[in-house]
């Protein structure tokens, strides 16, 4: 379990997804944006540490109703072992031609602490999932068992999903634009650069609803405009 200090939790709440890409990116990482999936309904923003599940194709002779009954079914000993704090993430293998899960397992999630819900797949009862007080991304509605195309494999491992590698333990980050996949060790320094980056860009979005041209101003190449962006600050008390 990957524990964040309470100052870094904050900053990433207030930072977009489009922020942390590029802050990400001036450190050499192209592929942390979870391609596909998308928020079930604007919100706060999501932040914890990710807890996997990892789906193969599933097989006739194994996927039938019955297995649900196993304690030792991944996707349900999966959602009863997530801990607090965590971001419940799923490989579908970008297929949603099954649900990933469902209201039950979802509400189950969120009982118990876990902080979002995030799958290269789809849901089913997706206006119900959509009402719970829990962020929970997918690429489209699915009405289907999960039986019917996903075998549950592997609990708390590393996996793809939406073409990101995600390890347990990562942090992710949600917004309504979609998610982020941050290597735990990197956290706090990116957290950092995104507030920094956050504060300058409002700044920025100031001066050009005020008619300023972007040349000069962003990037901040002028020195003018970073004097400018020093009052400014120190007017706004950031």
């Amino acid at each position: 379990m990957t524990k964040l200090k309470p100052e870094t939790h904050e900053k990433l709440m207030n930072v977009s997804t489009a922020t942390l890409t590029t802050a990400m990116f001036k450190h050499g990482f192209h592929n942390i944006f979870v391609q596909g999936p998308q928020r079930l309904r604007a919100g706060k923003n999501m932040v914890g540490f990710a807890y996997t599940l990892r789906y193969i194709p599933s097989r006739e002779d194994l996927d039938g109703l019955e297995s649900f009954a196993d304690r030792e079914n991944p996707q349900r000993k999966g959602v009863e072992e997530c801990p607090a704090g965590a971001v419940f993430v799923i490989d579908s293998r970008e297929d949603a031609t099954a649900a990933s899960a469902g209201c039950i397992l979802a509400t189950r999630l969120m009982t118990l602490g876990c902080v979002g819900i995030v799958t290269d797949g789809g849901f089913r009862d997706t206006p119900e999932i959509t009402e719970l007080d829990m962020p929970a991304y997918h690429t489209r509605p699915s009405a289907p068992t999960n039986l019917t195309k996903h075998h549950a494999v592997a609990v708390n491992d590393p996996i793809a999903c939406g073409g990101v590698s995600v390890f347990p333990g990562d942090i992710m980050v949600g917004d309504n634009e979609g998610v982020v996949c941050i290597p735990a060790h990197m956290v706090d320094a990116i957290a950092d650069e995104a507030i920094e980056m956050t504060v300058f860009e409002d700044f920025v979005m100031e001066m050009v609803q005020k008619g300023a041209s972007t040349f000069g101003l962003y990037p901040p190449t002028d020195p003018a405009t970073k004097d400018k962006f020093s009052t400014w600050r120190n007017q706004q008390g950031r």
